[in-house]
């Protein structure tokens, strides 16, 4: 991937951009998974593989990635938990700073959704957070 396209995602107020080769496919500047969650049900896991360009890469978006037929994610920051994921799963990935697990944006201990998808396979992280979703609406 072009690292232009990169720099110009980093600048822009989008938090999760999604390419096909070169061509962008899906943007949106929502917060946390909403974002990856809305390109599954739009597009659906069946795609031809995609890049995936997130603000943030917990181990949560990288279950999520898995289930996107992600082949390759950009991120200025990712955890050790997403990089274990995506490594299992033989997604390359180019993290600008690594953490060891994604902080809730309160600052005070782990992100409720990275704690959420420890353990859990991209489908049964999938699925809880489809059931997550549809209880609130």
């Amino acid at each position: 991937m072009d690292t232009d396209l990169f720099s110009a995602f980093l600048a822009s107020n989008d938090t999760l951009r999604i390419y096909r080769d070169e061509t962008l496919i899906f943007s949106s500047d929502k917060d946390r998974l909403l974002p990856l969650m809305e390109y599954l049900a739009d597009y659906g896991p069946e795609q031809t593989p995609v890049i995936i360009l997130d603000k943030i890469m917990g181990n949560a978006a990288a279950l999520l990635a898995v289930k996107a037929n992600c082949r390759e994610v950009y991120s200025p920051l990712g955890s050790e938990f997403a990089i274990k994921t995506l490594e299992k799963f033989s997604i390359a990935y180019h993290l600008t700073e690594t953490v060891p697990y994604i902080i809730r944006p309160d600052g005070k201990g782990m992100c409720p959704m990275e704690k959420l998808s420890i353990g859990k396979e991209p489908e049964e992280f999938y699925q809880e957070m489809k059931a997550r979703i549809k209880a609130k609406t």
